[in-house]
């Protein structure tokens, strides 16, 4: 049984591959990850973010102390870069040293000065693949939804320039036309694309008036969401779709392979079940190509794709319908 894929130009064994979480940034648990089966990790990102709000701290520090030249707080603000970066380069040495399976480098940056800087160095310290982590919450009123799309495009095209390893960009669906994006993003030049990017949610605590944090871990639930769009981009783009939340099973995993993925990411049903949840995924996974006698992925990838299905409407019906197929699921 063959389980092995292609993930960015890379052959991975298997299609399962443990996504940036706290998870990857341990050498001892990346090793039991890989003992377990998965194809590749993705390290936990570095954040400019956090390296900002470090630098912030110091800044507000030093401002309780009376001093007129505050020039040397460019030195902390380079500092403090390079000494985020030290400890990411030699975490993924170490990690290279220790894995046989691919170590793909993340990043996450707000401002798009960052991005290459950042890229060139997880490059040059072995990173096998780089995955960068894109958000621009569509927040802003002076923004239009074309110059949104376009700050992702120009980062994305200075980052190839820079790095000569396999790239994946991790979206949001927040886009007025997804397809479309997505299909003019598999031109410039990356490996692959990974749907879905999952963030922080606030909620509200009504007695102490604050704002806290909400569904940290995706649900089962969530995979209909991956489901919908790798059925719809496949065979469609120019580079590698891998389908990320709402990935919990086996069964979830031969979903996505059906709808189109070329690979799953995985986080939230590891921290709920533990690492050596891949191996039963993967079982459950063996399991279903003997029963239908698929002797590799390639076998059955797209099965279920919009392309390949006798009825194509039924991937872009958004609205509950009266007469929707069962009597159990008429909503109105």
């Amino acid at each position: 049984m063959d389980l092995s894929v292609n993930y960015l130009g890379l052959k991975i064994k298997s299609p399962v591959v443990v996504g940036s979480s706290g998870l990857t940034f341990s050498i001892e648990k990346l090793k039991e990850i890989e003992q377990a089966g998965a194809g590749a990790v993705v390290l936990k990102s570095i954040f400019e973010e956090e390296i900002q709000h470090e630098f912030n701290h110091i800044i507000e520090e030093e401002s309780k102390i009376d001093e007129p030249d505050r020039g040397y707080l460019d030195y902390y603000d380079f500092k403090i870069k390079e000494d985020n970066i030290k400890k990411y380069v030699s975490f993924i040495e170490a990690a290279k040293k220790e894995l046989s399976i691919p170590v793909i480098a993340s990043i996450n940056c707000k401002s798009a000065h960052e991005w290459t800087f950042f890229a060139k160095k997880l490059q040059d310290a072995g990173a096998d693949a780089l995955e960068i982590n894109m958000f621009i919450l569509p927040s802003d009123f002076s923004l239009t939804g074309e110059k949104v799309e376009q700050t992702y495009l120009e980062i994305i095209k200075k980052v190839k320039e820079q790095v000569s390893i396999p790239v994946a960009v991790k979206l949001s669906y927040h886009f007025a036309n997804l397809a479309s994006f997505v299909k003019q993003l598999s031109q410039t030049g990356v490996e692959g694309v990974v749907l879905f990017n999952r963030f922080f949610q606030p909620d509200f605590d009504i007695d102490n008036f604050k704002v806290v944090p909400t569904n940290i871990f995706s649900n089962p639930s969530d995979v209909a969401l991956t489901l919908r769009w790798m059925s719809i981009l496949y065979n469609r783009v120019d580079c590698n779709l891998i389908a990320s939340t709402g990935i919990h099973d086996g069964a979830s995993v031969i979903k996505e392979v059906l709808a189109g993925a070329d690979a799953v990411q995985v986080v939230s049903s590891l921290y709920k079940n533990g690492v050596n949840h891949i191996s039963t995924m993967l079982d459950d996974l063996t399991d279903w190509m003997e029963k239908h006698d698929f002797n590799s992925i390639e076998d059955f990838k797209g099965k279920m794709s919009q392309q390949n299905s006798p009825n194509p409407a039924e991937y872009e019906r958004v609205q509950f319908m009266k007469y929707f197929h069962d009597e159990k699921y008429n909503l109105d």
